[in-house]
């Protein structure tokens, strides 16, 4: 009987002082780039530690041949735009096949140009969102292949995020908008978020459940530990 009592009194206390958990300082978003065809870098616009926005050219393979193959479909398809029109204004006066001869010119056309765009649009590496560049593996003159594609550039969100870990014995108890109190290792620095993010399962190796809190800005691979104050459960 004393030792449910000890051991209640153990829980109550816990609860009261919140749930201990360590975690780690990890973008929100990263990713890996790499150009998704064949040819030489011809320019990389960006260096390890740039700050860069989404769509922001990056780096550029050797495509001047690529430009002349849009430049063509864009002069095939406003020849075939113009026929297509006075073909489409003298419809009703001339064979039905000679009209669709110039409709399917017209879209053929439309149809080179949208592929001279998308091929030509493979030989530039873009942001895919903002951010900064944290590797560069490329530089001027390599070759690359879509056949063996290795990373190039890899690139990671300005907001962080922090990864909780804390014991599987309060996957229960802790709830999103729970408030984690923590500090950075090294800080006496008190900060504080809400966990927005519980993940549904236990690590099978260190009995333990992961939970997110939003970071702001604070620098990648950070680490610290603090508590979850519980709320009402």
């Amino acid at each position: 009987m004393k030792k449910i009592i000890l051991i209640a009194i153990l829980t109550v206390v816990s609860y009261a002082q919140g749930v201990y958990a360590t975690f780690n300082v990890v973008p929100k978003k990263e990713a890996s780039l790499a150009f998704s065809t064949n040819g030489m870098v011809a320019d990389v616009k960006v260096d390890i530690g740039s700050k860069v926005e989404r769509k922001q050219i990056l780096a550029t393979l050797e495509n001047s041949d690529l430009k002349a193959y849009v430049a063509k479909a864009r002069a095939g398809l406003e020849f075939a735009k113009k026929s297509y029109n006075r073909a489409l204004k003298a419809k009703d006066v001339q064979n039905k096949a000679i009209f669709d001869k110039f409709d399917f010119e017209y879209k053929s056309a439309k149809a080179n140009l949208a592929l001279a765009l998308a091929n030509y649009n493979k030989s530039i590496l873009k942001a895919p969102f903002s951010g900064i560049i944290t590797a560069k593996a490329v530089e001027v003159g390599d070759v690359v292949s879509a056949m063996a594609p290795r990373m190039l550039l890899k690139i990671e969100s300005n907001k962080k995020k922090l990864v909780l870990e804390f014991d599987q014995k309060y996957l229960a108890s802790v709830k999103v908008g729970d408030i984690f109190k923590y500090k950075l290792d090294g800080s006496n620095k008190v900060r504080s978020g809400k966990i927005y993010k519980i993940y549904p399962m236990v690590d099978s190796k260190n009995h333990t459940v992961k939970a997110e809190v939003e970071a702001g800005t604070l620098a990648s691979g950070l680490f610290g530990d603090g508590t979850i104050e519980l709320g009402d459960n």
